[in-house]
């Protein structure tokens, strides 16, 4: 008995952090990974380095963006951000 009222303050602190610190980032990585992989082309998104591309063509690790009518490039499915939304 004794032990078990030495231990529950630390069941309670590892508790509070599941919920409090594992457990969103765990909701965030599955939505982020859901949004890469719903993408298709033609799809505006913003990189992790803030650049704003349109998906060229989708493959398995990697995306190839359009950066404007001249620049295509390979980027990894990690690097992008999120899907842009146009304001305007």
């Amino acid at each position: 008995m004794e032990i078990i009222s030495q231990l529950l303050p630390f069941i309670f602190l590892i508790a509070i952090m599941y919920f409090v610190i594992i457990r969103p980032q765990q909701k965030e990585a599955k939505a982020k990974k859901e949004m890469v992989e719903s993408l298709k082309k033609g799809d505006k998104v913003v990189t992790n380095g803030g650049f704003i591309v349109v998906v060229h063509k989708v493959e398995e690790n990697f995306f190839t963006v359009k950066m404007n009518d001249d620049t295509i490039v390979k980027i990894l499915k990690d690097s992008i951000a999120k899907k842009y939304e146009d304001e305007a």
